[in-house]
């Protein structure tokens, strides 16, 4: 490992010592603008080099650019879909370029695995998007930019705590048991999938400000040069980079959080008539109302909840040192602080990119290092379904201090009611539960031109992702919140985890123009060698944090990949693009004889614009056909270790407890083994991809068309564990396979081009069906599926299943009885097999699905003179959610336990008058669609305000302003269906400045 750190450490002082060495010449400025020859209109993003340099601009919103140059220099202008001038400079400080359509030139360049690629080359279903197509307004994580912009992808968060973590899907799931989420790769470096303690979302190390592209890898012919981490797609991040002018830049806002919506319970008015009416004033549950002779209105929702400020502050500086070092650095700090009270989160993020050339450009060096430091403070969710159980007619204080004077229900004797729910502010304010994250991910990519063979490079890539997480969750001695022995003394709990992701990559590349056969080809080889080490520890004790019934556990694991890979293209007229890849993976988590696995792939690509009946078409100015095949795996199942016999830690740390003569407790933590299938291999997805892209007038209206079908095999399955065994009740082994088909639109149509007035459209939708077609090794077929989806109130309710022909999660439930008037009939199910006894038999797989049929995103960006406005829609169809809040508290018995205490209820009962829990009913599956307006921004742009070239924009934002939709439960966006008490997303309006110099 030292080897790797020192040379890590020489090739960064390899870089400065080249980068201070060089001489530099003295230039002048030059202004100038660039416009269209078609209509002679202004064009920002012009591309504006010094010819035979890297050295150059981008025009501004005006179209105006600057940067230095000397007489001799030719300024090389480009920009997609016009053709390219190259401009002598000679005596002229202030040049007009006026650009002329070429819709035959495209040739934009798109990040893609190993390298980069043209557009026009493309053979795989890869979307990117940038900067100006992210989402904005309120934006902490980098997700957030993506969501509902590009077709086959659903991002779902998991509530709207401040870096709540989310669930991404790219054209749904290709596993059971390992993991679904795609390979994020920044700026070269795969990150680890497990994320990192203390923080729930391990992209929230990347500052959003920083990215200025996403590509998202969609089919196999895209993914598989990335083998065995590539079934579930890949998303790659590539970060902001410095030009050649120097820009000073900062970024503000300040933002306004409110609760979009609540769960339904009962207010105290009709939880009091309820409780008259159902069970009489002068019963048990009537008697237990109020407090003192009263009735209070309290609402447990509003106590726990409010209006809460954020602001967020970034400051960017770039350019060039001594006109031969590109950099850009940042900084950013992020004060987030939730709506759920005692939730926020404080971020401060720093980045710094470094980009020289050297030896006449044949030397490129890139240099990234990113920095970030998070405070989380946690709020006990647990507060959200305590608020809805609890009393309305209490008070939030009573005269008793015993429990820091929060109402508390006690028992005759004056002791907690342990049964009952806990004070929800007490649970808030009553515990401590926070972390401390500190991450570093960095790399250098040494990429060289061989002087001797200058289409032959070489390309080495040295990353490190390193990461301390700490944290605490701590009751308060005194609380009222869990058992009396936590109350009485408190309960301590920390943690602490190290993690270590290293790289090595190292390719070489070939590229050959032959002109004789108007052909070109590249092929590329390379090895790929990567470490994930971690190490984690926790303890836990009694007694205002003494050693009094102390816990330690600490665990230790690693795992390794090594690859071998290579791609070939070939290009042909520039019409017939061929692609064909090969990766060789090694995975230290499979024993010797099952380790390697081999994932190929082949694609083609026809461009028929290049043919004479389109070449010279008006109308057609886009079509090529796109088909392809590969394999890709999967072996990130959590454990490093799942072919080998192992020893785990209970799940519950005090799961052993002996007392001392002194009286204290002694908590030890017991181990079992874990049963293991030594004959584990790799799971192996199949895919098929075929592809249509398209433009018309221009590209003013373009967009692709794809279809594809995904075949997994040898599925990392968890079965159970034959009776009998020393082992807990499942295993993990390969066993059964799952289809996914799919068909995937993108529109992008530029509705309004004039001088002034700018109007942009972009739609996508996605529609996926997925079916489990083996779930053992022999066929079964008295084999039900898979029991998941575990909800509250009781052991062993599993509300769905992964069964044969039908999707993963499908909902498996009793289907309920309804009387004249629709109303469910408590306790009756329809006897579906006949036999006379409604039981478990009787359970039915609903064809309603937890996962949406169709998934859709509209943006639309407009501008007019130094106005912009942008908003972004997202919308979910087909799709049913279990509403477990309503099936867990919305119950005439959920009032009245039989205890001394009673509970509020979900204003359901009043539609069902159920008397006791139906959980397993269908009535509880609603329907989930819905139209989300995520984000709606308007702002203003004032331009050289100054003589220095200073420019401002001012913006005002919404987020999640409104959503559309039938379902009952708080929210319809629900990851797997089951709605239960979580995190309700909130509505944020800010208002931020941008100043640019």
């Amino acid at each position: 490992m030292s080897n790797f750190y020192d040379l890590l450490r020489y090739a960064f002082t390899l870089v400065l010592m080249l980068c201070f060495s060089l001489s530099i010449q003295a230039q002048s400025l030059i202004k100038g603008v660039v416009t269209s020859g078609a209509d002679g209109e202004t064009l920002p993003g012009v591309n504006v080099l010094i010819k035979g340099t890297s050295t150059g601009t981008v025009t501004s919103i005006d179209g105006s650019f600057a940067l230095q140059a000397a007489p001799e220099d030719i300024l090389d202008v480009s920009f997609v879909g016009f053709k390219s001038q190259q401009i002598k400079v000679g005596a002229q400080t202030n040049i007009k370029v006026v650009l002329k359509n070429d819709v035959t030139a495209l040739k934009e360049v798109v990040v893609i695995g190993y390298g980069t690629a043209k557009k026009s080359d493309l053979t795989g279903a890869v979307t990117a998007i940038n900067a100006s197509d992210f989402n904005q307004g309120a934006i902490a994580s980098p997700q957030e930019l993506l969501n509902g912009k590009v077709s086959g992808v659903r991002i779902t968060t998991d509530g709207g705590a401040p870096g709540a973590g989310a669930s991404i899907r790219i054209r749904g799931g290709s596993s059971l048991s390992a993991s679904n989420s795609p390979l994020i790769i920044v700026d070269g470096l795969p990150l680890d999938s497990k994320g990192v303690s203390g923080m729930p979302n391990g992209l929230s190390s990347i500052n959003p400000n920083d990215i200025e592209t996403f590509t998202v890898l969609k089919d196999a012919s895209a993914t598989a040069i990335y083998g065995s981490r590539a079934s579930n797609g890949v998303i790659i991040i590539t970060t902001k980079k410095g030009g050649n002018d120097f820009q000073l830049s900062y970024t503000g806002n300040v933002s306004v959080a409110t609760p979009a919506s609540r769960i339904t319970n009962l207010n105290s008015f009709e939880y009091e008539n309820l409780i008259n009416e159902r069970f009489g004033a002068d019963s048990a549950p009537g008697r237990l109302m109020g407090y003192n002779n009263a009735l209070y209105d309290t609402d447990w929702q509003d106590m726990i909840f409010r209006n809460a400020i954020s602001t967020e502050h970034n400051i960017s500086v770039g350019g060039k040192v001594m006109k031969v070092l590109p950099y850009r650095a940042s900084v950013g700090y992020n004060d987030n602080q939730g709506i759920l009270k005692g939730s926020g989160m404080q971020r401060t993020t720093a980045s710094l990119n470094l980009s020289p050339k050297f030896f006449d450009d044949h030397l490129s060096v890139n240099v990234n290092s990113k920095f970030m430091h998070m405070k989380n403070e946690f709020a006990d969710q647990s507060a959200i379904g305590s608020a809805v159980a609890f009393d309305p007619t209490k008070p939030v204080f009573m005269d008793n201090q015993k429990y820091g004077g929060y109402y508390t229900w006690l028992d005759q004797s004056g002791s907690k009611i342990m049964q009952a729910p806990a004070n929800p502010l007490a649970i808030l304010n009553q515990q401590t539960i926070g972390s401390n994250v500190n991450r570093f991910i960095g790399n250098i990519q040494l990429d060289y031109k061989f002087h001797a063979i200058p289409n032959l490079k070489a390309n080495l890539n040295l990353g490190l992702d390193q990461s301390v997480g700490n944290g605490e969750a701590n009751t308060h001695a005194g609380s009222g919140i869990n058992n009396e022995i936590y109350d009485r003394q408190g309960k301590f709990y920390n943690y602490r985890q190290d993690k270590k992701n290293e790289l090595l990559d190292f390719y070489l590349q070939y590229n050959k123009d032959l002109p004789a056969l108007k052909s070109r080809f590249d092929v590329m080889t390379g090895y790929s060698w990567q470490h994930f080490w971690y190490s984690e520890s926790n303890h836990t004790s009694f007694g205002d944090g003494n050693e009094n019934g102390k816990t330690d556990i600490e665990v230790r694991s690693e795992n390794y990949l090594v690859s071998f890979f290579g791609r070939a293209n070939y290009s042909f007229m520039e019409r017939l693009n061929l692609t064909a890849t090969l990766r060789y993976d090694g995975s230290s988590r499979f024993s010797e004889n099952n380790r390697w696995g081999v994932f190929p792939s082949f694609a083609g690509a026809y461009n028929f614009k290049k043919e004479a009946f389109l070449k010279n078409s008006e109308v057609v100015s886009t079509l090529k056909l796109r088909v392809g095949w590969g394999l890709t795996g999967q072996q990130d199942v959590g454990n490093d270790y799942p072919s080998q016999g192992i020893y785990k830690f209970s799940n519950e740390p005090a799961s052993f407890v002996y007392y001392r003569q002194d009286g204290s407790m002694v908590h030890v933590p017991t181990v079992r083994p874990e049963a293991y299938d030594e004959t584990l291999k790799w799971e192996s997805t199949a895919t098929t991809n075929i592809g249509i892209d398209f433009g018309f007038k221009d590209d003013r209206i373009n967009g692709s068309l794809e279809l594809y079908e995904r075949k997994t095999n040898d599925l990392l399955n968890t079965i159970p564990v034959p009776a009998g065994s020393n082992f807990r009740n499942h295993v993990l082994t390969n066993v059964g396979s799952l289809s996914n088909k799919g068909i995937e639109l993108t529109l992008n149509g530029k509705v309004v081009q004039t001088s002034a007035f700018n109007w942009n459209l972009a739609f996508n939708a996605s529609r996926n069906w997925s079916k489990i077609t083996k779930l053992t090794a022999v066929d079964n077929p008295d084999y039900r599926g898979v029991l998941t989806g575990s909800i509250g109130g009781g052991t062993g309710n599993n509300v769905q299943i992964h069964a044969v022909n039908h999707s993963a999660f499908s909902y498996f439930l009793y289907q309920q009885v309804y009387d004249h008037e629709g109303k469910p009939v408590e306790g009756q199910y329809v006897d579906r097999n006949g036999d006379g006894i409604v039981n478990d038999d009787d359970r039915y797989i609903m064809d309603k699905n937890a996962i949406p049929d169709w998934t859709l995103g509209l943006s639309s960006n407009m501008t007019y003179k130094n106005w912009d406005m942008s908003m972004s829609f997202r919308a979910n169809i087909g799709v049913y959610n279990y509403n477990a809040s309503a099936s867990g508290s919305g119950t005439f018995n959920e009032i009245i336990t039989g205890g001394d205490y009673i509970n509020n209820v979900h204003s359901d009962v009043l539609n069902t008058h159920f008397s006791k829990y139906n959980q397993l009913s269908d009535y509880y599956v609603q329907r989930a669609d819905f139209l989300r307006l995520d984000n709606i921004m308007l702002g203003y742009n004032f331009k050289n305000i100054t003589k220095s070239h200073m420019s401002a924009r001012v913006y005002a934002s919404v987020n999640n302003l409104f959503v559309l939709t039938p379902y009952k439960g708080m929210d319809p966006e629900v990851f797997n269906g089951i709605d239960s008490d979580f995190y309700p997303r909130p509505r944020t309006f800010l208002m931020g400045v941008n100043l640019t110099f």
